[in-house]
């Protein structure tokens, strides 16, 4: 029978285990997070509405706009990179997850500290965020953070579902075949996810506003708008973050079943 003082220092070690790797590995994780927010923030908040003729989207709040979005998409990338990619190698013909739960500690624990632990880089990620957005674009955009109870509840859920996500990819998925997936899954989600639009103006195309519902990271984009850039219209918080949620309890339970499955079989 294992005790929980077990469990608990089990779970410490493994986390101990991936902050020394990430350590040693910070300067790739910061370019990896923090490439695409900068070349996006760069290209259509400062060169577009420099160059002749501008553009729509460069001028006016579209950094407000953009924000947020950015924020999403950081998020929604580190948490399924962060946990996808790892399982890959693990549940490879080497087999390394076997080191990890022959440990004193359950094997649900296991992946539940791969979510936690990548929850921590989803929220590092969108924090490296906000200081591009005041520097880089010609008009800096400045978060409103008085509504900070909700913004770090929406990273919180937005940071465990996207993990989750990414055990669920990494639990089903053929390691030779995670690559494709991210090219499937990860274009369509950030393109049809109102990163680079508020939810609120697909009401011109009504079937196309109700068909992205069922994409997270709308429901990502839109609480991060309700919580940091109020002046742009988004869908309301109360219903954001229960769908943020409802999302994350089944996906994040199907994510450590799969998981586990995956392990003793």
């Amino acid at each position: 029978m294992i005790s929980r003082k077990q469990c608990f220092t089990s779970f410490l070690g493994l986390m101990g285990r991936d902050l020394r790797v990430m350590r040693r590995e910070l300067m790739p994780f910061l370019l990896r997070v923090g490439m695409q927010p900068l070349l996006f923030l760069f290209v259509f908040t400062t060169v577009l509405p420099r160059v002749s003729g501008g553009n729509p989207m460069g001028g006016g709040n579209f950094g407000q706009i953009l924000l947020p979005g950015l924020m999403a998409v950081a998020i929604m990338f580190t948490g399924i990179a962060s946990v996808a990619l790892p399982l890959s190698t693990e549940f490879g013909i080497t087999r390394e997850i076997d080191d990890r739960v022959m440990g004193p500690i359950p094997v649900w624990l296991v992946g539940v500290e791969k979510l936690v632990f990548s929850a921590l880089q989803c929220i590092v990620a969108a924090a490296l965020v906000i200081p591009m957005a005041y520097y880089i674009p010609a008009r800096p955009v400045v978060p409103d953070l008085t509504r900070w109870p909700l913004l770090l509840l929406v990273l919180l859920l937005a940071s465990f579902l996207s993990s989750s996500i990414g055990l669920v990819i990494g639990s089903k998925v053929n390691p030779k075949q995670i690559g494709l997936v991210f090219s499937i899954v990860l274009v369509p989600i950030t393109f049809l996810g109102s990163v680079y639009y508020p939810w609120a103006q697909l009401d011109s195309m009504r079937a196309l506003q109700y068909a992205v519902l069922i994409n997270p990271i709308v429901y990502m984009c839109e609480g991060l708008r309700a919580a940091i850039t109020p002046a742009v219209p988004s869908m309301p918080w109360w219903i954001s973050v229960p769908a943020l949620a409802a999302s994350l309890y089944l996906i994040g339970r199907w994510g450590i079943q799969s998981f586990v499955k995956r392990v003793i079989s």
